[in-house]
């Protein structure tokens, strides 16, 4: 499987421009204060699906063939993946299917179907639906959209870290979640060929470490997945994704999600801004190790806001 290169990010960023809004990188005075760090949001929530995940889609799709579009999309999902490949599916005339975990997030399912897709339930999280998704797609035809393991898609993710570095080049500290790692290997590829010096972190759950522990293990492996972060909720490392973090990430958090949910209160009281488990990942990092922030300017990558109002609920109590 090729490698994605900086070159690929570049080329992707004026293939992506016409489908997928330009992010702000904002700061609020409230969070730079709890955490006596200048920190900045990368907004990705701001995408028209709410979360970055639209740019990989957009940049795959944009170069298929006719033919591989005609086939059809099929992909497996938690929920922000599976929107963004409805809606690039759309733009580009595609029929889709969305096979999503049983007890998928529910608004993120109403807004797949919204976008014409059809949606399959299958499996309990996503490896399994992944496993259902592939079967599909050999014995009905359809072009099988590889959420982690599509080097397009991470091309097309590592456009928002050129955004950051672009408008912020003076950026210290870059902290991005992780569930399979399309994000976290985008920043890492985009980030280095920018700014050598630049620290890169990636964050994933203590409920499902299957990235992290490949990542330490220098070797791809399992771990149990109970995580609230769909968005994370991954049972296993992935080969190319863990090639690239192993040369170009420089650490790699836990958080829990009693922490994540701490941080999804604090967007909301700082920043009047609503964000999903995954999406508060990086926030939480940041409050987890911020003493070795100090006197350094550090973005967070807020990658997406589609928290249902069950888990908004049970967050406010």
């Amino acid at each position: 499987m090729l490698m994605p290169t900086y070159s690929d990010v570049k080329i992707a960023q004026d293939r992506i421009s016409d489908y997928v809004f330009r992010t702000p990188v904002f700061q609020y005075p409230r969070l730079s204060e709890a955490l006596q760090t200048e920190l900045w949001i990368k907004h990705e929530n701001y995408q028209p699906i709410g979360s970055f995940k639209l740019r990989g889609s957009i940049n795959l799709m944009s170069q298929m063939s006719p033919n591989d579009l005609n086939k059809g999309m099929i992909t497996a999902s938690s929920g922000n993946h599976g929107q963004a490949v409805a809606h690039a599916s759309k733009i580009f005339g595609a029929s889709c299917v969305i096979c999503v975990p049983n007890g998928a997030n529910e608004s993120k399912v109403a807004a797949i179907r919204a976008m014409g897709a059809e949606v399959r339930f299958v499996g309990d999280y996503y490896d399994q639906t992944a496993e259902s998704a592939h079967s599909f797609a050999e014995s009905e035809g359809f072009y099988y959209v590889d959420a982690i393991q599509e080097p397009a898609m991470i091309a097309g993710a590592g456009t928002y870290t050129l955004e950051i570095l672009e408008d912020h080049p003076d950026t210290d500290v870059v902290i991005v979640p992780i569930g399979g790692g399309s994000g976290a290997c985008g920043a890492c590829i985009a980030g280095k060929g920018v700014k050598e010096d630049l620290e890169i972190i990636a964050v994933q759950s203590s409920s499902a470490p299957a990235a992290y522990r490949s990542w330490k293990n220098k070797k791809l492996s399992e771990a149990p997945m109970g995580t609230i972060a769909e968005g994370l909720a991954t049972s296993k490392g992935y080969d190319l994704p863990q090639r690239i973090l192993k040369d170009l990430l420089d650490d790699f958090i836990l958080v829990s999600d009693a922490e994540m949910s701490s941080a999804i209160l604090m967007y909301l009281e700082m920043s009047h801004t609503l964000v999903e488990h995954a999406g508060a990942a990086s926030l939480a990092a940041a409050i987890k190790i911020n003493e070795r922030l100090q006197g350094k300017k550090v973005v967070i990558v807020l990658s997406g806001g589609n928290i249902s109002i069950e888990q908004l609920k049970q967050i406010l109590g």
